[in-house]
């Protein structure tokens, strides 16, 4: 498998799979052609980049996923978090709130997912 990463064409593309999955490829074709005004090719050639690197997989003209959406994005900032912030979590929130303060419900939701994982 590649490693999992998606450029910003390519996630508009998985995210019209992830939202209509399972889709078969006549309708994903339709789909791009509308959406990106894409051939017939391109579609196929993005959906193939797609499935090698192991995001979605072409079973006999029906496209399903592999890896959700959620967790494909759960590795990506996983990823980040370690390569940016030496996987400190605490190290990101500084960093993220320096120029973004967080609204009441942000730190609500936020002290809540803290609770969770401490019980």
């Amino acid at each position: 498998m590649s490693e999992l990463q998606m450029g910003v064409v390519e996630s508009r593309f998985a995210d019209i799979v992830w939202q209509r999955e399972p889709v078969s490829t006549l309708e994903l074709v339709k789909l791009c052609e509308s959406e990106f005004n894409w051939k017939k090719t391109t579609t196929y050639t993005v959906l193939k980049r797609l499935c090698e690197k192991g995001i979605f997989q072409n079973n006999k003209g029906t496209v399903t996923s592999l890896i959700s959406r959620e967790e494909f994005y759960a590795r990506q900032s996983k990823k980040f978090v370690d390569e940016t912030f030496g996987g400190s979590l605490p190290a990101f929130l500084a960093a993220f709130t320096h120029r973004n303060e967080l609204s009441k419900e942000e730190i609500d939701e936020l002290t809540r997912m803290i609770e969770k994982y401490k019980g």
